[in-house]
């Protein structure tokens, strides 16, 4: 939880209304945000997230099958409170945001994608809103490589620019999916259906009204096959580790096995829709670099 003389931010929204139609292969007609992985709901490893940050409230914005959501979490998930904003038509994203600050308390929340998991500290993200005096701040993250993103520039302030297709840039800073935004900045935004990328952030680019702060956290988006399965993966290996409480596991090793690892995305980060050819290139996954001193210290 943050806390500030004026401000308290403890809820979030949660956009759970997406179809899934690009995982529809791997998870059926389940709604993406209850997608299952190693055995779980992906909304329970979000909701581990939120816990450890401190989030005493969750409103999930909901649409298609919502009532499956329902079902699975009920009112209440570990001491925090589950609330629902049912959208009777589709709204687009930024329609979904609107309906669902109405069931926020407090003068600002945070609001993530329900089918990425940005593992940054909350609280960091609130004190850059407050400081920089945002309506509303985006959580960035620095890619190897830009082709499913588009990209975003920032001013020295950390001041939102501009906002950029998708094209093979080197290093881009994309959106992480991740926002702190005051409840009353959509009151009077008319339009609906609206997306809130295109007709909300896009359009306010350069007003001194959106801010970024780049993080180097573990990012994934399980949108298409191939990431979903990396995340299951990457849970597997301890690549991340939501409950900071909880050690991860450690596997004895017998000296007589062989073992084989695929490089990237294993020991190393993987770059979006290549691998790494060149050294400068190569950036080692800290969770690997952590267990390969424990194992081998110097």
């Amino acid at each position: 939880r943050f806390m500030n003389k004026s401000i308290e931010i403890n809820e979030a929204i949660v956009l759970a209304g997406g179809l899934g139609t690009r995982l529809r292969d791997v998870i059926g007609e389940f709604p993406k945000p209850l997608a299952p992985i190693n055995n779980r709901p992906f909304l329970k490893y979000l909701f581990d997230y939120l816990l450890e940050n401190g989030i005493e409230k969750i409103v999930l914005a909901v649409g298609y099958k919502w009532e499956l959501i329902q079902k699975q979490f009920g009112d209440n998930y570990k001491g925090i409170s589950l609330t629902y904003s049912v959208e009777e038509t589709a709204l687009g994203t930024g329609g979904g945001i609107k309906l669902a600050l109405n069931k926020i308390k407090g003068d600002a929340c945070f609001v993530l994608n329900g089918d990425t998991l940005f593992n940054i500290p909350l609280n960091e993200l609130a004190e850059h809103h407050l400081n920089k005096n945002a309506t509303c701040t985006l959580a960035l993250k620095q890619m190897d490589k830009g082709s499913r993103y588009g990209s975003i520039d920032l001013d020295n302030s950390g001041e939102v620019q501009a906002f950029k297709e998708k094209e093979a840039e080197a290093h881009p800073i994309i959106n992480g999916g991740i926002y702190c935004i005051n409840k009353l900045e959509l009151t009077d935004f008319n339009a609906e259906p609206f997306s809130f990328e295109t007709d909300y952030l896009a359009l306010n680019t350069a007003t001194g009204k959106l801010f970024g702060k780049v993080y180097s956290a573990y990012f994934k988006d399980i949108g298409i096959p191939e990431d979903y399965r990396q995340f299951e993966t990457d849970l597997r290996l301890g690549a991340i580790n939501l409950n900071k409480s909880m050690p991860l596991k450690k596997i004895k090793i017998d000296k007589s096995w062989t073992l084989f690892l695929d490089r990237d995305g294993v020991i190393n980060e993987r770059l979006i829709d290549d691998y790494v050819k060149q050294l400068n290139e190569l950036r080692i996954i800290e969770k690997a670099r952590q267990l390969q001193a424990e194992e081998h210290p110097q």
